[in-house]
Parts: C-alpha cells; structure tokens; sequence
C-alpha cells in the first residue's frame, strides 16, 4: 500500500507590497485605455495635418488659369473693409462663418473684369448678401455701373432683393428674380432693443456718466423708449441715407416704378394677386422672372456652357481665382494704408478689430522702413476706447513729426473714436454716404447690489480712504465717485472738442454745437466742415502723392496691416472654397434671419453691459444702416445659450 501525500492547507505566502491580482489587472486596464486615448488624439492630429496640407495643395495653387468665361461675383456673405481673421481649424472642424468680402478686392475684381476680355459677362449672385454700408455699396455699385457703360452685360439673380442688395443689382443691364420669390423694399429704421425694464427687474444699478446731448449709445441701459433728441437724429440720418439710396436706384434705373413700392406696397402686391415677383416685373423693378436653371440658361448664351454638365450650368470664372489672378500692383514709391476697422479696444486682436497696440505696431513698423511717402488712414469704425483711439491718433501723429503728408478716408463709417483717429488729417475724404461724427464721450459702470440682496447676499467692510473699493459692483457707487467718474467724462469730452477743433480749425464752441453725440451723413459733415472732400480710398492715395510731390500714376499702395498666418491663410482658402448655395430664401426668409441677429445683438449687449470696462466714444446709431450680420461673438453667445438652455 502506497502512502499518499496529504494536501496542504496551509495559506501561501503574499507578499504585503504588491497589489493583489484584481488591482493589477485594474491598473492595466486604465493604462490600456489611457494608451488608445492618446493613439486616437496623435491620429486626429495627422488626419488634421494632413489636411491643411491637402488644402494647401489645392488652395494655394498659383498656376490656375483663367479662361473665358463669367465672372461669378456670389456675394454670400457681407462686404466689409476687413474681413475677420478666421480661426486656423474652423473650416476643418465643420465651424460654419458668415464670409466677408474685402471692398476693396471686390472693386478691383469689378473693374479689372471691365477691361479684360475674357470675362464675357459679370454675374451678381446675390442670393445670400448680408449687406454693407451705404458707402460701400455706392462704391461697389459705381464699378459695376462702369462695366455696364461699358457694354458689357451685368446679369444679376436673387430669390428676393435686400434694399442693399438691390442697390448692386440697380446697376447690372439685367435683373433676375424667381417667380416664387420678389422684392419687398423695407427701408433703413426699425426698432432698437432697450434693457430698462429687464434691468430694474433683476436690481441692476446702470451708472452711466456722459457728456453729448445726442449721444445715444447708453440710452438701452437707462430707458425703455427713444429719448425725443435721439428720434430727432436718427430721423435726420436715416432720411438722408435713404434719399440717397432712392436717388442711386432712380439714376440706374429710371424706368422702375420704386415710389409705389415704397409709398403703398401692398396696393401693388394686390393688384398682382398676391405675386410678388409679378409685381416687381410690371413695375420695372426687375427685368426677368425665372428660376436659377433658366437664369443660367442666359448667362450660357453669352459665356458658354460645357454639355456635358446639367441643364443651367455655364463657363464660371471663380471670385476668389479673379482675386489672386489679379493681384494690387507693387511698382512706383510707396504710400502707406493704415486701416482702422471694426470696434476699437484696447491691446492686441486681429484683423476685423481695431486693437490700438496692433494698429500702434503696423504703423511704427511701417515708419521704421524709412521707404513711405505718405500715410492714408482708412477708417472704418463706430468708435470704441478712449484709450485705445488716443493710442493710434498718437502713433499716427508719429508720421507727421517725419514730415509725411497724412490723408484719412472715410469708409462706411468714422464715428465717435472713429473721428477722433482722424483728427491728425492733412485733409479728410469721406462719400455722401459715410456715418460719421458722432463727438461725444460716455462710460457705463453696472452695480449688483440688489440683485444681490434679492437672494440674501450683502457686503461690508473696512474702508480706509472715501474711495475704498470704488466702483463697488457688489455694493453700489457712492455720490463722491460718481462726481469724480462724471467729471473725468467731462474733461474727456474737452479734449475731444480741442483735438477736432484744432484739426478743423474751428472753435471749441463751434465744434461743441456740431457734436454733443450727434451723427451726420458724410453729404452734411462736410457742409458743416467735418470733411474736406467727396473720394473713395482711391481717391486719398492719389492726393496724398500729391501732397509727397509724386506722380499718382507711378505709386502703389502699401497697406500697413499684419498679414494672416499660414495656418490662418490655408483655413481662409479652405474655407471659401466651397461651392455649397445655401440660397437666400424669400422675402420671409429675410425677415426670420434679421430676428436672429436682433436676438443675438440684445444677447451681446447684455454681455456687454456687464463687462463694460472702460471710457466709450462709440456711436449707436452706426449699426443701423450696416451688414444684417450681428457681431460675429454675439451670434456664438447665442448659440452657446440656446445651447445650454435646450434649443
């Protein structure tokens, strides 16, 4: 009989330090998941690099040759003096971005277009136009005018006609509408959103300090209806501007019947059945009724057409290739182009905003090369920080101590800051169009305290001097500051009389009658002597050389601003060259789409309101004649609170 080995029971030995086998298996498991984590981030990586090179391939190609064909200006977007910089990833990412067209690369692509044989014919797509200043749309409309005068045909095509977009369309020999679409002319006004009430509602204290009996841009935060001086101001400048607007689409267009449109559209409408694109052809107002195929059909007869492709299509020459292809010229002496655009604030942005650092920089850099001539200012702005303003008229100040002649040319607007950088003008151009003036000062400082205290929230503590935590936004102003901020607010305003005075030659007084915030037509300003002349930037470059004794034929232009990164200029590319119509819609489709940008303006200014952080020379009423788009950060704030709240 074998003898068998008893099983052991006793317990093996665990070492105390390491982990049981679980825990192990636990921590290899995260590590395994942490790896995909960072193996997928390195993949989307490449994918991305990878994709800005493939779009660097294919958009930066400088080989592209152009053939006979249309000029296809599809204005899907709005015309501004400089466009915003978009971010490097947006296109990639699937970002969507209102695009905005640089005015002056639309005139030059207009007028090249005039004289160069292979294009057969300009196309105005005008389906989705978000708009520009009634300065901008003069200029663009006279260039189209020109290559009307010309010969050669100008077709333009839209489901319904914006007034801005009518003011192009005016000028082309034919004017396209579908027939399940029409133009409805609305005219500059409408109403401004006013926060008074929503402020009382949720304790919020606006201090506002101001000097400008017109100066309009605080009365959102202080009242619930137009103040009587503002009505008056505003009436005076949309009347003008509008009259103006009837008198450039009388001049293109004499035959159309626009006074009943305006005096008693719906009589009109009526008597056309309710067809509105019927109504628009009896009246003149536009030539043909047909949809996008038939459209194209006649934009064929004159350009071509490839067979092969669907019924409608035609031989295109692309904007943004008709750009490249024709490039600002370089030769001859240099005059410097300083453009102030958008709002101006304080430090560094990029192209869009006025940041005063930034214009600070391009225009010492500009000086320090020793090669400019001259220095034309190109404003394009409803103002902004005192700061920021003072901060460029000095740096522009810095080229006439170097014996520079200094031109400024007014674009769409010059208002409040936006005249305060003109004040270093050698003579000052501006269109009949322009907004500008606006000379008044303002700051804004929201207090909590009773929005506070509605929740049960108060504050105290120790105060060492009568200025101690001034301006308290948890616990309100006192009347020593408030006398402080308001003559601060004052004194500004003094300095802002004696820099516009001095410019203009005018008497402090004479110059506190024609400001105190009030806004003028560019046609009234210079009849009241803010402006000089009536010119287009074109204009200012060539008396600018002038003024440096040089020959405006042999010089170029050299704009002083900071050029777009790589990554930047390949998402710029990449993102215009999509050939996707979203299409405009009818005149409903308007409608809903300038509700949107009036939800996202009151979303902004409430923003706003509450991070408002310096003295303001900004101008209200500037908004109202511009693009339909609203603040390109006030339409993402929006989106993030209609976002968040379900929408």
């Amino acid at each position: 009989m074998t003898d068998t080995a008893a099983p052991s029971y006793a317990p093996s030995y665990v070492d105390p330090a390491r982990p049981p086998r679980k825990k192990w298996r636990l921590v290899r498991g995260v590590w395994k998941f942490l790896v995909a984590i960072k193996d997928a981030l390195v993949l989307i990586a490449m994918l991305l690099f990878f994709g800005v090179i493939f779009a660097a391939l294919n958009a930066r190609q400088s080989t592209t040759v152009i053939k006979d064909g249309a000029l296809v200006l599809d204005l899907n977007g709005s015309i501004v003096e400089q466009p915003e910089e978009q971010a490097a990833f947006a296109a990639l990412s699937g970002q969507s971005r209102t695009r905005q067209f640089r005015l002056r690369d639309v005139v030059r692509s207009i007028d090249t277009a005039r004289t160069d044989a292979r294009v057969k014919v300009v196309v105005l797509d005008l389906d989705s136009f978000g708009g520009a200043y009634p300065a901008a749309l003069g200029e663009v409309g006279d260039a189209l005018a020109r290559v009307r005068a010309s010969g050669k045909p100008v077709l333009a095509y839209a489901t319904a006609y914006t007034d801005g977009g009518y003011r192009l369309a005016a000028n082309a020999s034919e004017i396209w509408v579908n027939p399940l679409g029409g133009t409805i002319f609305m005219g500059p006004g409408g109403n401004q959103l006013y926060y008074k009430g929503l402020i009382d509602k949720l304790g919020v204290n606006a201090h506002v300090y101001r000097v400008g009996r017109y100066k309009s841009f605080v009365e959102p935060y202080t009242r619930a209806d137009q103040s009587d001086d503002a009505r008056a101001a505003s009436t005076a400048l949309y009347g003008t501007l509008f009259a103006q607007w009837r008198e450039a689409v009388a001049k293109a267009r004499p035959k159309a019947q626009i006074a009943q449109f305006m005096s008693a559209p719906d009589k009109v409408i009526l008597a056309a059945n309710g067809n509105i694109a019927e109504a628009n052809l009896r009246a003149g107002i536009v030539d043909k009724l047909g949809d996008r195929t038939a459209f194209g059909r006649r934009v064929a007869e004159i350009a071509g057409s490839d067979a092969s492709k669907p019924a409608g299509n035609y031989t295109a020459i692309k904007y943004d290739a008709w750009v490249k292809a024709n490039p600002l010229p370089t030769a001859g002496d240099a005059i410097g182009v300083l453009t102030i655009a958008g709002d101006i604030v304080d430090g560094e942005s990029g192209p869009g905003k006025a940041a005063g650092k930034t214009i600070e920089k391009a225009v010492l850099d500009g000086l320090a090369k020793k090669t400019l001539k001259a220095l034309v200012v190109r404003v394009d702005s409803p103002g902004g920080s005192v700061m920021a303003s003072e901060q460029i008229r000095l740096a522009i100040l810095e080229a006439k101590r170097q014996k520079l002649p200094v031109v400024v040319s007014m674009g769409g607007m010059a208002a409040s800051g936006g005249y305060w950088v003109s004040t270093p003008a050698d003579v000052i151009f501006a269109e009949p169009g322009t907004i500008t003036g606006s000379i008044g000062i303002f700051g804004v400082v929201p207090t909590f305290e009773n929005t506070l205290a509605k929740i049960g929230v108060t504050s105290d503590g120790v105060k060492t001097t009568p200025l101690s935590g001034q301006p308290d936004v948890t616990g309100g102003t006192t009347p020593m500051f408030d006398a402080i901020a308001q003559a601060g607010i004052e004194n500004g305003y003094r300095e802002f009389l004696a820099r516009v005075a001095a410019s203009r030659r005018m008497t402090p007084a004479r110059v506190d009658e024609i400001g105190q915030g009030r806004v003028w037509d560019g046609g009234t300003a210079r009849q009241i002597g803010l402006v000089d002349r009536f010119g287009t930037l074109q204009d200012a470059i060539d008396e600018a050389a002038k003024r440096a004794k040089l020959d405006p034929a042999k010089v170029h232009a050299e704009y002083l601003e900071k050029k777009p990164g790589f990554l930047a200029a390949i998402a710029q590319d990449f993102g215009n060259d999509g050939d996707d119509d979203a299409g405009g819609g009818d005149a409903f489709a308007h409608v809903a789409a300038d509700r949107r940008q009036m939800l996202a303006r009151a979303v902004g200014d409430m923003k706003r309101l509450a991070t408002s952080g310096s003295i303001q020379v900004r101008c209200l009423e500037c908004g109202g004649m511009g693009p339909t788009t609203a603040d390109i950060g006030d339409a993402k704030l929006l989106d993030l609170l209609l976002a968040r709240i379900g929408f």
